[in-house]
């Protein structure tokens, strides 16, 4: 029965309550919704009833009086002043919930997690309605230990990671396993190390724009670091594939790697094989491409070489200082430091 007392607990303050022998009176500040009603009949009416305690009635009036739940199905903004032209401050989402600071016309101003700010009230419960929903939206939290912690498409360290969380970020939590938690973390799900997080039962509270903030920094450097990991193990691809020609035959104005080639045919071929399309001659190659430094140059990259101010061969870096390109026909395709001639520029097209 108390269960039912608390879901559906009055919406107004009991004023007092005096029991003793047998004279029962109770006052209240409005008028008790169903749960009570049936309590305080027994009070009013039944001279045998003594010892009643209200203690578990009145604690939820108490606790949730001010608290204001998101009514809305993704997420409601929370504003810096009560208008639609102010500055969000952060996001409440669905089920998520505040303390009622204040009314203001059509705005209710709310304190939620890290924000302070005004909501409209058409997409907030509020009052009466929070009793009902309460036990609904109360639910397992989950608190980010890590400085950094990398939220997985699946529970194991070798699947994807969806997204990066900071910090002190309070996530909800879907689904508890003995190693791993799945969480929701604005408009993604995925899951997350149990070791790195506290746990906690308690209300979903808003996201600041800062903290919403960090989360897109952190997603655009995984994106970023993944791309250059992408781009690095395609550089490596290519090198790889350049180095198996290592021996074959220089054939001027040829583009074969195993029957002969000369220096821009072979590098023109190499990539090709990537999908990278460059022109034919070395002084042609040199004009395209993106230009980089000497001291930045990655494997994969073409470095020109120029006789009387004019470029007349090209070579694949590979690293560690060394290139590989047709060098001539007595040495055919062969390694060389990148220096053994001076390097005129650094090409790379390789963007990917």
């Amino acid at each position: 029965m108390t269960k039912r007392i608390r879901k559906f607990a009055v919406c107004c303050m009991i004023g007092s309550l005096t029991i003793a022998g047998g004279t029962k009176t109770a006052y209240a500040a409005g008028q008790p919704i169903a749960g009570i009603t049936p309590i305080l009949n027994d009070i009013t009416t039944n001279p045998n009833i003594t010892d009643i305690d209200i203690s578990n009635i009145i604690e939820p009036i108490i606790e949730y009086h001010d608290l204001a739940i998101a009514n809305v199905s993704n997420y409601v903004n929370i504003r810096s002043e009560a208008n639609t032209n102010s500055k969000i401050l952060g996001k409440l989402y669905s089920k998520g919930t505040g303390t009622i600071l204040a009314q203001e016309g059509d705005w209710t101003k709310v304190q939620s997690g890290n924000v302070s700010g005004y909501i409209m009230s058409k997409y907030l419960h509020t009052g009466s309605e929070v009793y009902e929903l309460v036990d609904d939206v109360k639910t397992k939290l989950a608190t980010v230990k890590a400085n950094v912690l990398n939220v997985r498409s699946k529970p194991s360290t070798g699947s994807s990671v969806v997204t990066q969380v900071p910090k002190g970020l309070v996530l909800e939590i879907l689904e508890e396993q003995p190693d791993w938690i799945k969480i929701s973390v604005g408009e993604k799900t995925g899951y997350v190390a149990a070791a790195y997080v506290d746990i906690e039962t308690g209300f979903k509270q808003a996201v600041s724009a800062e903290e919403e903030q960090t989360i897109i920094n952190l997603e655009k450097k995984r994106k970023e670091s993944q791309a250059n990991k992408a781009v690095s193990s395609l550089r490596q691809q290519i090198v790889s594939y350049a180095l198996r020609f290592k021996g074959n035959p220089y054939v001027w104005g040829g583009t074969s790697l195993t029957r002969g080639a000369d220096c821009s045919g072979f590098t023109q071929s190499v990539l090709k094989k990537f999908g990278i399309y460059i022109p034919r001659t070395s002084r042609a190659q040199s004009r395209g491409g993106k230009r980089v430094s000497m001291n930045n140059i990655q494997p994969g990259d073409l470095i020109f070489y120029r006789k009387n101010g004019v470029v007349n061969h090209v070579a694949m870096y590979i690293g560690n200082g060394k290139v590989i390109g047709a060098a001539s026909r007595k040495e055919g395709i062969t390694i060389k430091n990148y220096n053994y001639r001076t390097p005129y520029k650094a090409v790379s097209y390789i963007y990917r």
